[in-house]
């Protein structure tokens, strides 16, 4: 009798954390249907591409992907999934070799798809309205297949529609996860060795606008109240309108949200502000960020900024740069404004020319490194807690392990590999950017931590 071998399925996934996280819940439903996974550069019988669209230079790097997946086994079923695929089904149904395009919904039906396409032999659009659907799309992970930190989706979709923005087209509008699968998935999570979860969303400071009478600050609260052994509960991203006078006495007192917060400013000027129709002032911001240091003095505050949207002038960049200096944020990612194609701001007048956009990029890196090192000396010589999450390969680090203090300072030191995924206490003997030094002290064993 011939052995019948297992299916086999590869990855890829560009993108977010959202992404990522919704790879590994795809995954799970291929192995709950006894598939193998193999490395996207292998022979594989189905290839999933999860797309991203939040740049023009998303589309194009997942177009990439798809023909090369096609290029490696011809044979294979072709699966194009993600928010690219939302938005541009035609596009992606347009390139030959792709069998199945599935947007951000329905990801649940995709091995029916499958199914079907082997037995007809006709390509799928399995794309619909985002626009219409109100309902969270219950997707579950119970554990991941290479990380130390394990996120947890509590929300999908964004109301907001700045003018830069093109997801909420690919994500629809808000939709909150119901609580009770948020704490069941979190204690499967912790069962599964993870000492940290991440929250994350499209916006994840949102959840709980459409539900009755809850909110994330009650969310947070259940959490902690809930789950059991769970060391650290982080947010991946909360917009400065969301940071409630209740959100943050729920931070001021939790022993296990950390003291780290991801905060997007965009831009530090009200008139760029009302061009990206961000809903705040920066008087406002700038109240809510005072709040916040009152209640958590150490709190490390980290912001996504755009510079040289259309129509930046150097005042109104000065205004981001002076407020970012002032607030003394711990990192900032800095990106130059790009041109999202089917955006209201891509449209508009007064694009800013690249050569501006690099100087002033260039400015805030420079000011974003002199305020990461400055956050990260107030912690010299103290013990901090740090899990480690991998051996550095290569490089003067090689050998040492890396990982992350609650407040979200990179930490090198000397250690062993049983330390990953473990609580572990540090000292800090050199700080800096983009990591610190630290001696080991000790693990904390779990009775403790």
């Amino acid at each position: 009798m011939i052995e019948k071998l297992p299916k086999t399925v590869s990855f890829y996934t560009l993108g977010c954390k959202v992404n990522h996280y919704e790879t590994e819940a795809i995954w799970q439903l291929f192995k709950d249907n006894g598939y193998e996974r193999t490395e996207f550069d292998h022979q594989s019988d189905v290839y999933v591409i999860n797309t991203c669209t939040v740049t023009n230079t998303g589309d194009k790097k997942s177009r990439q992907v798809i023909r090369r997946a096609i290029r490696q086994n011809p044979d294979a079923v072709i699966c194009v999934t993600g928010c690219y695929a939302q938005t541009s089904p035609a596009e992606i149904m347009a390139i030959p070799g792709v069998d199945i395009v599935v947007g951000t919904q329905d990801r649940v039906k995709m091995l029916d798809y499958i199914e079907q396409y082997r037995e007809q032999r006709q390509p799928i659009n399995a794309v619909k309205n985002i626009m219409k659907n109100r309902v969270y799309e219950e997707l579950d992970v119970p554990y991941f297949t290479d990380r130390t930190r394990a996120s947890l989706k509590i929300q999908e979709g964004c109301n907001n529609f700045c003018t830069f923005c093109i997801i909420p087209w690919a994500r629809g509008l808000m939709r909150s996860r119901d609580p009770k699968e948020v704490v069941r998935q979190a204690q499967q999570l912790v069962d599964a060795g993870y000492l940290e979860i991440v929250l994350t969303g499209i916006h994840t400071g949102g959840y709980g606008q459409d539900l009755k009478d809850y909110n994330l600050a009650q969310l947070l609260r259940d959490i902690e109240a809930n789950v059991k052994g769970l060391k650290r509960l982080r947010i991946s991203s909360i917009e400065a309108s969301q940071l409630t006078d209740e959100v943050i006495e729920v931070l001021r007192d939790s022993k296990i949200v950390v003291n780290h917060l991801h905060i997007p400013i965009q831009s530090g000027s009200d008139t760029v502000l009302k061009r990206m129709r961000r809903k705040y002032t920066m008087a406002f911001f700038g109240e809510r960020l005072e709040r916040l240091r009152e209640a958590l003095p150490d709190l490390a505050v980290t912001s996504d900024v755009i510079v040289g949207f259309p129509g930046e002038t150097e005042e109104e960049f000065m205004e981001t740069y002076h407020f970012i200096a002032k607030h003394k944020f711990a990192e900032l990612h800095v990106f130059p404004f790009s041109k999202r194609t089917g955006t209201p701001a891509a449209r508009m007048e007064d694009q800013i020319d690249e050569e501006i956009k690099d100087e002033r990029v260039h400015r805030l890196l420079t000011l974003n490194d002199q305020l990461a090192k400055e956050y990260a000396s107030r912690f010299e010589g103290e013990v901090l807690e740090v899990i480690p999450e991998e051996i550095i390969q290569e490089g003067e680090e090689a050998g040492l392990l890396t990982g992350y203090t609650g407040n979200y300072m990179k930490i090198v030191f000397e250690g062993t590999e049983d330390m990953i995924g473990k609580l572990v206490k540090v000292k800090i003997d050199k700080s800096g950017y983009p990591h610190s030094h630290a001696q080991f002290v000790r693990v904390l064993d779990t009775v403790e931590a």
